[in-house]
């Protein structure tokens, strides 16, 4: 339940539409609700806005289905994350009524509409093709925290003229976050371009010294552009989120 449902809730006792035993039943589950291998956080959409999201890596079929029926039930809006085809193809026999976004590797399930809450544009931005996959997650989780969401993909440092053919949209942006593997040059470029902030996420794309991203990871948190913060390798997730929580203020 989010604070909407909340105020809702108590003007409807207020106005005698609801008893306090009845309001007192639909709180129950607040703080959060017990499935016996995971610990459902009902109350997390009250203190951030957004509903807890669910992880698939690891985690079984029945036990991911078992926390979006939970969730569903409370009306909150599903978002899933790192869930590979054939686990989604699996989880869909036990769960109906699921979106998938293949290329995110995500899953959604919208109960009630997404209200826009941000005061401006996420723009999401990547390197190359390689680095969509955790564009797309990036841009789908800000997406689903009711932001609007423009996506400008394959403008990385190789070809800079790409990305500087596209200066008025990284203008107009409130928030900017920058995906790139290989050497992860593309977030450095941003920030110096522009006023606003900039969340760069490494990607594991890349050849050997890459080291499965650590290098981009490296070269990021040594950007010498004011303004760019980092989140962790492949984290699509983590950026879409904090850009989210920016977007609000």
């Amino acid at each position: 339940m989010d604070s909407e449902g909340v105020v809702k809730l108590l003007t409807e006792v207020r106005r005698g539409k609801v008893t306090v035993s009845q309001a007192l039943a639909r709180l129950r589950h607040l703080p959060f609700e017990d499935l016996g291998f995971a610990k459902v956080d009902h109350h997390r959409a009250l203190r951030q806005g957004f509903p807890e999201v669910i992880m698939g890596q690891g985690k079984e079929p029945k036990e991911i289905a078992a926390i979006v029926r939970a969730l569903r039930r409370r009306k909150a809006n599903v978002l899933v994350t790192r869930l590979s085809a054939e686990k989604m193809a699996l989880v869909k026999k036990l769960v109906s009524g699921l979106k998938y976004h293949a290329v995110a590797h995500a899953v959604t399930w919208v109960g009630k509409p997404i209200k826009i809450t941000g005061k401006g544009t996420v723009l999401v931005v990547c390197a190359g093709t390689s680095d969509i996959p955790v564009a797309e997650e990036a841009a789908l989780t800000a997406a689903m925290m009711g932001n609007r969401v423009e996506k400008l993909f394959d403008v990385g440092v190789a070809g800079i003229h790409r990305l500087l053919g596209n200066r008025q949209r990284l203008y107009a942006a409130s928030v900017v976050i920058v995906i790139a593997g290989m050497e992860g040059a593309l977030p450095s470029v941003v920030a110096g371009l522009i006023d606003k902030p900039v969340i760069a996420v490494p990607t594991s794309v890349g050849y050997g010294a890459s080291f499965n991203g650590l290098a981009a990871l490296l070269a990021m948190l040594n950007s010498c552009a004011s303004g760019v913060t980092v989140v962790n390798i492949d984290n699509g997730f983590g950026a879409g989120f904090a850009a989210s929580l920016i977007n609000r203020i």
